[in-house]
């Protein structure tokens, strides 16, 4: 079934998904530790009885129990050399089930090892996986897809992409989100869905981590930023275990069946359970729901707004929104300083260009490697990399390259901005399809094979043309920014009239628009004052964006106060807060300028804590070579400065300022730190570890590591003797390395409802062999009052709150 089939499908009524799988077959017996697919095979009637009981209370699609089916999974137990028959025997399985009753979706998940650069999976490596599990899915005969329990948005991506180029099937995708209303990565619902919808899923939504009372905003604020059906999968409540060690949730099927009510009314029209729901759950909702129609008063995507994304931020405008900058500056062209650096591969100057334009107000940043003497492609990728890592505003590509913009289109985690495409010989058969498939908007520059229009009638005669080859592929107007195209005023005197007449017919007509500004003055003295009078006149005219310098004060307190003077919503608080940067800017001005003066030693602690806080890998080491060759202790570097700023990433990432990404960074960058300067620490006689041993493991059954990996770096930072013992670790394992390094401490990290109970089991051995050692639980699905069921001494709700935890239970300052 096609997307439009599939859409179809959907009109104006419920659809009905299936329940929980492995809290069901947890039940009927499935032990933890084995793998659910191979596990399922060698028991038919188990699966076939619960996929049925599932169509009999009225699913409309069930999941094909295909989960964890991909060849880095099957790894794990030894079996990616039968995914081939694994996957084909389960579809068959649930196809059995189904009949003609339901719909079989192919079912599809995380790898459990993370992309580069927080781990070591290359992007087009995961795109083969998925490629290989679709292609036998689709062989074996799905009628869809649905990439579930996603935490990356990044890994969404590579599964839709995957599914873009060796299927047509309908892809549905839910994400699952923590208590913030984010990712694990850190990505927000709406960045998210804005994100999922531009490069094709046919439907999006949120599944498991929660009950319905919590998932309201998550599916209201997907709802509110798109047009396609929008999927609720939660947890029939909150999970606890009872006396006999078997997890239990909170939420009946009557409770759960009128806490989706709310769900309906945030804008879910796609409705199923996750974990601890079963086919009574579905009963439930299909009798209560079955019959109910969408709401067409719900708020949905409204018409005219356009979306940009990066993977933890969204940017939404209108036509009459206020005026934004497209900051300029990552761009070699006329910076002679910028291309050498560029050659000799330090982003360094990238790095300020990216923070500074978003301090000084820009809304998007726009990435131009152009050049000679560089490969064009790698540099963009290693640009963007850094630039992400910096800042979460959405990206403009900028490149004449087809090639290089769809390299960085295909790893670009969000909605992108391309600059730009023409009429020019070949160039818009080049990149529309690339903006189409990518889900980019696109900037829309008005020439022709001939070059630059003759007048303003040519000009607005190329813009319709363009158009409608991006209609013709399935685009609107709302992918689209037209280019104003500035000519000189020098040489031409009605350039500025033209592009101004341009501008209206844009905003009249329904198209965005944008353009750079420099070319209107050149020739001309004091170019400024020319470029800010053209800037003023163009955004009364209805001008949404420009490229510019944003730190250029004249010029964009101009275009501020121009929006407040047109009274657009918002522009006299933020014209008021921009005056308001120039006090506090005098008042940190000894700060910018340590910050910008080159190392020395009255200044390269600050540039190392910065380091830290940026998570700047590349340079980190070099600073603290810098500031022992000043003299500078190495215990001092350590206790008054990484310390110091680790807490303080640490406090950022409680707070929501910071996110995953972030967080790994930051540490990533103190270990290389602390890595040099270990041996020097010895060498005075101390220790760079002199706290206690810890021992950390994923417990048995569960082989997800990513926040155990992080808090085993994090607990390192802060000098613990970590002993880490991988995942899918048995009790007995864990308690044996706790006596063998007498650790002070024993971390366990479960993932999945489906394990959680294993830590009991670690806590009960531990007590019958009267351990000393203090027990500290974590994962996405543990809570404190688990902590307090199981006799657990501490629980974490982070890796950065897991050293609060254990410095506290140990009594460490």
């Amino acid at each position: 079934m096609n997307k439009e089939a599939f859409l179809k499908f959907c009109e104006n009524r419920m659809v009905f998904l299936d329940g929980a799988t492995g809290t069901n077959l947890m039940k009927a017996g499935m032990p933890a530790g084995v793998c659910p697919e191979k596990w399922i095979l060698e028991h038919k009637d188990v699966m076939l009885k619960l996929q049925k009981a599932y169509v009999d209370a009225g699913s409309d699609i069930i999941y094909a129990p295909t989960f964890t089916g991909n060849r880095i999974k099957l790894a794990d137990y030894g079996l990616n050399d039968q995914i081939k028959e694994i996957n084909t025997e389960l579809v068959k399985l649930a196809k059995e089930a189904a009949g003609d009753k339901a719909l079989v979706a192919g079912d599809i998940t995380m790898t459990g090892r993370q992309l580069k650069p927080i781990g070591d999976l290359d992007f087009e490596e995961l795109v083969d996986v998925y490629k290989q599990q679709i292609k036998i899915l689709e062989e074996a005969g799905c009628d869809i897809l649905v990439v579930e329990t996603m935490m990356s948005l990044q890994e969404c991506r590579a599964a839709l992409i995957a599914a873009s180029e060796v299927t047509d099937m309908a892809v549905m995708v839910t994400l699952t989100f923590e208590a913030d209303g984010r990712t694990l990565y850190g990505s927000d619902a709406a960045a998210s869905a804005i994100t999922l919808e531009a490069m094709g899923a046919s439907a999006i939504g949120a599944n498991c981590s929660t009950g319905p009372d919590k998932m309201e905003e998550v599916i209201r604020n997907m709802a509110q930023v798109t047009r396609i059906p929008i999927i609720a999968k939660p947890n029939a409540g909150l999970p606890s275990v009872d006396a006999n060690g078997n997890t239990e949730y909170d939420m009946d099927a009557d409770t759960f069946t009128e806490e989706i009510e709310r769900l309906i009314g945030a804008g879910a029209s796609i409705l199923g359970g996750c974990c601890g729901s079963t086919p009574a759950y579905i009963e439930k909702l299909k009798k209560v729901y079955g019959d109910r129609k969408i709401d067409k008063d719900i708020p949905r995507k409204i018409s005219g707004r356009r979306y940009l994304s990066s993977e933890r931020r969204s940017l939404s405008f209108g036509m009459d929104d206020l005026f934004m900058i497209v900051g300029e500056r990552i761009n070699p062209t006329g910076k002679k300083k910028l291309q050498a650096e560029l050659r000799e591969g330090n982003l360094d100057m990238v790095s300020d260009f990216a923070r500074s334009q978003e301090e000084d107000g820009a809304s998007v940043l726009d990435i131009n490697v152009g050049m000679s003497g560089i490969d064009e492609k790698d540099m963009m990728l290693k640009v963007m990399e850094e630039v992400m890592s910096i800042t979460d505003l959405p990206l403009c590509i900028d490149t004449s390259s087809a090639e290089v913009m769809e390299a960085a289109l295909r790893l670009y985690p969000g909605r992108a901005l391309m600059n730009s495409i023409s009429l020019e010989k070949g160039k818009a058969e080049k990149f529309l399809p690339l903006a189409r498939k990518y889900g980019a908007m696109f900037i829309l520059l008005p020439l022709n094979p001939e070059g630059l229009p003759r007048n303003t009638e040519e000009k607005i005669s190329n813009i319709n043309a363009l158009s409608e080859m991006a209609y013709e592929l399935g685009m609107n107007k709302e992918d689209i920014v037209v280019d104003g195209l500035v000519a000189t005023v020098g040489a031409d005197p009605n350039a500025a009239i033209n592009t101004l007449d341009t501008i209206s017919y844009c905003h009249d007509n329904g198209y965005a628009t944008i353009c750079g500004l420099s070319n209107i003055s050149f020739g001309l003295p004091q170019r400024m004052n020319v470029n800010t009078a053209f800037l003023t006149m163009a955004i009364s005219r209805g001008l949404s964006m420009a490229i510019a310098n944003p730190s250029q004060e004249m010029l964009v307190n101009a275009a501020f106060a121009s929006d407040l003077l047109r009274n657009k919503e918002g522009a006299d608080i933020r014209y008021i807060q921009r005056m308001q940067r120039y006090d506090e800017a005098n008042a940190t001005n000894t700060v910018k300028e340590v910050k910008n003066a080159p190392a020395t030693s009255d200044n390269i602690l600050d540039i190392i804590k910065q380091d830290v806080l940026n998570g700047s890998k590349r340079t980190i080491v070099k600073d603290t070579q810098k500031a022992v060759s000043e003299g500078i202790d190495p215990r001092e570097i350590l206790d008054t400065v990484l310390m110091p700023a680790i807490n303080e990433v640490g406090d950022l990432f409680d707070k929501g300022k910071y996110f995953l990404p972030q967080l790994i960074a930051g540490a990533e960058a103190m270990k290389l730190s602390i890595g040099y300067l270990e041996p020097l620490l010895q060498q005075e006689g101390g220790s760079g570890s002199s706290l206690p041993s810890i021992v950390i493991a994923t417990v048995h059954g569960d082989i997800h590591d990513i926040g155990k990996n992080l808090v085993a770096l994090m607990l390192k930072n802060y000098g613990f003797n970590v002993i880490d013992l991988g995942k899918d670790v048995p009790k007995e394992e864990i308690i044996k390395a706790a006596k063998d390094n007498n650790a002070s401490i024993i971390a366990l990290s479960a993932l999945m409802t489906t394990t959680m109970k294993e830590m009991k089991n670690v806590v009960d051995l531990a007590h019958e062999e009267n351990l000393d050692s203090k027990i500290v639980i974590g994962g996405a699905v543990v809570t404190q009052d688990y902590a307090d069921e199981i006799g657990a001494d501490g629980y974490s709700s982070d890796a950065a709150d897991a050293v609060r935890v254990v410095k506290q239970i140990l009594n460490i300052e």
